[in-house]
């Protein structure tokens, strides 16, 4: 199976979390028509995750979200690089999809985590994270400052981990080159 260049490729930390506080559709509507993927990995952790948190269901019961199976010899080998360099304890296999699958089809991937953000810029793959995307949407207007301050402190709320705290959105963002003041 392909995966088209102009795809998204997402962690299962920014999709657990946006099902779990409600915010799932944001995702859909940010995607803007390009086709969004998750590796089996994320997959399956994602199904672990329904034990505990419920609305990670939505996740895996969404017709936008294509789960992508190989058994090519390119992402396999690519998964095990990853593997070698950030499994510990049966944990990161999902972002081990994750970059097999920006390295192998050159799609740009969705990563929250430091560690296989870095990994991602090493290797050239096109890389974003949660606060970028949702940068992205305000400075093009998509979704107002607003809504993303809103949105960012569920997921806080719902103890995901962002570089700021509760209401530490738009201060951050500023002080960071994230967006500049008139693009607010």
């Amino acid at each position: 199976m392909t995966v088209p260049e102009n795809a998204l490729v997402f962690d299962t930390g920014p999709l657990r979390h946006f099902a779990k506080q409600g915010w799932l559709g944001v995702l859909r509507f940010l995607a803007e028509g390009r086709p969004v993927y998750i590796p089996d990995s994320v997959e399956r952790e994602l199904n672990r995750a329904v034990e505990h948190v419920a609305a990670t269901r939505a996740v895996l019961d969404a017709d936008w979200i294509h789960v992508h199976r190989s058994s090519d010899f390119d992402f396999i080998e690519a998964f095990a690089h990853y593997d070698d360099r950030l499994v510990a304890d049966g944990k990161n296999l999902g972002e081990c999809g994750v970059l097999a699958m920006g390295q192998v089809y050159k799609c740009e991937v969705v990563l929250d985590d430091a560690t296989p953000r870095q990994i991602a810029e090493e290797k050239g793959i096109r890389v974003t994270a949660t606060v970028p995307l949702l940068c992205e949407a305000v400075r093009t207007k998509k979704l107002t400052m607003l809504m993303v301050e809103e949105l960012v402190d569920h997921l806080l709320e719902g103890e995901y981990f962002l570089p700021f705290g509760l209401g530490g959105f738009r201060r951050h963002v500023l002080e960071n080159g994230l967006l500049e003041y008139d693009e607010l």
